[in-house]
């Protein structure tokens, strides 16, 4: 296991919409092809918070009113890629409807169910158990 201190600071956001939670299908590797919350690396001199507002509007043109932080995550190369520090928060849809960007190929509301059939990254799918249920 990685080390906290190295590990890159990385966000996601689990945005609710009844039943459903916010996904986007990630354009590029290392977790291409693959549903996860929007989300990304944090910028230095960024706050966590800020990061996490950044990320789901460029991958889904969508903002919020509220964060909560949910968790935080020691993620150790998931789908090929590199170790993060993920710090994921939730929040609840305010209005607007999704449009894919930046690292996102594709953006839409998904349930349990969907997402046990499509190729979800397994934190996302963890999280999305806690908040669906």
């Amino acid at each position: 296991m990685t080390a906290a201190g190295n590990l890159q600071p990385a966000v996601s956001v689990a945005l609710q919409r009844d039943n459903t939670l916010l996904l986007v299908r990630r354009l590029r590797p290392p977790a291409q092809d693959f549903f996860a919350f929007p989300g990304g690396r944090v910028e230095p001199g960024e706050t966590v918070e800020a990061a996490a507002r950044r990320e789901l509007a460029e991958e889904t043109g969508l903002s919020t009113a509220e964060l909560w932080p949910l968790e935080v995550l020691n993620i150790d190369g998931e789908a090929g890629g590199q170790a993060f520090r993920l710090h994921v928060f939730s929040s609840q849809y305010i209005g607007g409807e999704p449009v894919a960007g930046d690292d996102a190929a594709d953006a839409g509301w998904y349930s349990l169910a969907d997402m046990e059939g499509q190729p979800v990254l397994p934190s996302v799918l963890a999280v999305a158990r806690k908040l669906l249920r």
